[in-house]
């Protein structure tokens, strides 16, 4: 039980830390090709999946307001930020896709067009 606990801190210690690091894609994610950027109806799309998987951080206008945010360690970023809105769409497809401490990787859940398509419609939440 007592190894158990150790191991849990130093999980709880090192996933505090790094949450607290900016996150960077890794550089070959910047030349990944959105499949879908420009079209409106992949768009509406994202609009749709980010609506069901990611308000509830993030926020209905992705200011990382969402009713859970005040839950978690990290806090959401806001999506409508220069911070974000700078990163390379392949570099917010590689986030979304593998995720980081209490943001979920959603590689397993969502096809790679429904995550290229949220992808558009974080790209509409600019500030």
């Amino acid at each position: 039980m007592r190894r158990t606990l150790t191991i849990l801190s130093a999980i709880l210690a090192i996933t505090l830390v790094w949450a607290h690091e900016p996150w960077r894609a890794p550089a070959e994610a910047d030349n990944m090709v959105n499949p879908v950027a420009g079209d409106a109806k992949a768009t509406a799309k994202g609009q749709r999946l980010y609506d069901g998987y990611c308000w509830t951080c993030h926020g209905a206008r992705g200011k990382g307001d969402g009713p859970a945010a005040d839950k978690l360690q990290a806090h959401p970023s806001d999506l409508g930020s220069q911070t974000v809105q700078k990163q390379t769409d392949g570099a917010i497809f590689w986030k979304l896709s593998n995720g980081r401490g209490e943001m979920v990787a959603y590689k397993q859940s969502l096809s790679d067009n429904q995550r290229w398509a949220i992808v558009n419609h974080i790209r509409t939440l600019k500030e």
